[in-house]
């Protein structure tokens, strides 16, 4: 009997080291839910500027983002989210392809206390505009419409004592810089009962293209957000997620829309320096734009490299659909040249490409140099 008692005392003392390991690592390390975000990938939406919103977002850690599609929303999808974003492209086409169903479950989604995003199209898609295609979300009128196409480029907005409460890493900054590709030009919707706060206004006046009016754009709504329901929505008729530097920008209007905490990002993701002047893009210089483009079908590399120099000088908005072939190019200063431009410029969507031609490459001196560029990309993620 005390052997027995002896027995079951050994036992019951290995299981319960066997046992605290585990009961001390569930009580010791807290698991913090992630923040589920869906972009919408469907009709209208621009692919490129899909790729560059779910870059973004990927400089938080604490976010997980997936392309959601029109058919996944009708099926629920919703469901499983935090927030979504509706990126840039065509606004009247990305509501032709959800479907007056799919509106309503976006908009009950967002009154039931979830976010939203709309970024360029997305913001006017929010809008409440007569004679457009849009889901009143936000408060906003978009006028001017017929010159939609009235140009693009590194333009210059300020943030207001509210915008700075959100983006504290501006504060200090009496201008800043984004891309700006044909966004809404925004006023208050005068019947709408929703009202939207100003967080940063446009300061640039952009009418190079399109026969648009000057002095439209300026002094106009860059940033504004609002409460739908329970919910939040922010608009930002510019580009972030296409802007070297500020790319943090979009995963931080998320957590602001759900009232989660304004996490800090890496130094090196935080960079408003980076563009560092006003540059719109001029008539002239879309003349240009087109001669480099043709000069990566038929120039030498001397020629290409000089292409790149003048392509990322200029912020060229198409440059990123010519760019990444580049690094399967023949010369190997170009592959160079190629995988710096996109490492300078943070698209991170190329990563796996630069990652290929490394892995192919046979020259020593060159492997090295796109290593330091697979490097400098590998830094801005968390």
């Amino acid at each position: 009997m005390k052997n027995i008692y002896i027995l079951s005392l050994i036992w019951l003392t290995l299981c319960l080291q066997c046992a605290s390991p585990t009961d001390k690592k569930s009580t010791d390390k807290k698991t913090v839910p992630a923040i589920t975000v869906g972009v919408f990938d469907g009709h209208g939406g621009a692919q490129t500027c899909i790729w560059e919103t779910l870059a973004a977002l990927r400089l938080d850690p604490g976010i997980q983002a997936r392309t959601i599609t029109s058919a996944e929303i009708a099926e629920g999808i919703l469901d499983s989210l935090d927030a979504i974003v509706i990126p840039g492209g065509s606004g009247s086409r990305q509501y032709l392809n959800l479907g007056s169903e799919n509106q309503k479950r976006i908009r009950d989604f967002i009154a039931d206390g979830h976010g939203a995003v709309g970024i360029c199209a997305g913001a006017y898609l929010f809008s409440n505009t007569p004679g457009y295609a849009c889901m009143a979300l936000n408060g906003a009128q978009a006028i001017d419409i017929e010159h939609d196409n009235r140009g693009h480029g590194l333009s210059k907005f300020t943030l207001n004592e509210e915008g700075k409460k959100i983006f504290p890493e501006l504060s200090s900054r009496d201008t800043c810089y984004v891309i700006y590709y044909e966004g809404p030009v925004f006023i208050p919707s005068a019947p709408d009962s929703i009202r939207y706060t100003l967080l940063a206004t446009m300061q640039s006046d952009v009418h190079e293209e399109g026969n648009a009016p000057a002095g439209m754009t300026n002094g106009k709504p860059f940033f504004i957000a609002n409460q739908y329901g329970k919910g939040r929505v922010f608009s930002s008729i510019a580009h972030p997620e296409a802007t070297p530097g500020m790319m943090w920008m979009i995963p931080r209007m998320i957590r602001w829309t759900l009232g989660k905490p304004l996490i800090s990002y890496k130094e090196n993701t935080v960079q408003p320096a980076l563009p560092q002047r006003e540059l719109l893009m001029t008539t002239s210089g879309l003349q240009q734009e087109s001669e480099c483009f043709q000069t990566f079908l038929h120039g030498t590399g001397k020629a290409k490299i000089d292409a790149l120099d003048w392509l990322e000088n200029h912020h060229s908005w198409d440059a990123k659909r010519w760019v990444q072939g580049l690094l399967y190019d023949n010369a190997p200063e170009v592959r160079i040249r190629a995988a710096a431009y996109i490492a300078d410029t943070h698209y991170l969507h190329f990563l796996p490409d630069i990652q290929a031609a490394l892995h192919n490459e046979k020259d020593p001196q060159t492997r090295a140099e796109l290593q330091k560029q697979v490097d400098k990309l590998k830094a801005l993620l968390p």
